[in-house]
């Protein structure tokens, strides 16, 4: 008997509708994340404390939002 949250495959309509979303706030975050400590890293390595650090932030930002932005335009179609 198919519950009337399902569809034809069985799958829950919650995971088919929203399942795409799920990762983006996490790839997001991560994408900040990482950037941020290459930053961090190549400051230390480098000696130019702060500013790799601040410019790789406002790179991962950007690149984070961009793709953010792209794969929900991307599954508006």
């Amino acid at each position: 008997m198919k519950n009337k949250d399902e569809n034809e495959d069985g799958r829950s309509n919650f995971a088919v509708n929203y399942g795409p979303y799920i990762g983006l706030g996490l790839q997001l975050a991560a994408t900040v994340i990482a950037m941020v400590f290459l930053g961090i890293w190549l400051d230390g390595r480098f000696g130019t404390h702060p500013w790799l650090t601040i410019l790789f932030s406002f790179i991962g930002i950007a690149s984070a939002l961009y793709s953010f932005i792209k794969s929900v335009l991307k599954s508006d179609k």
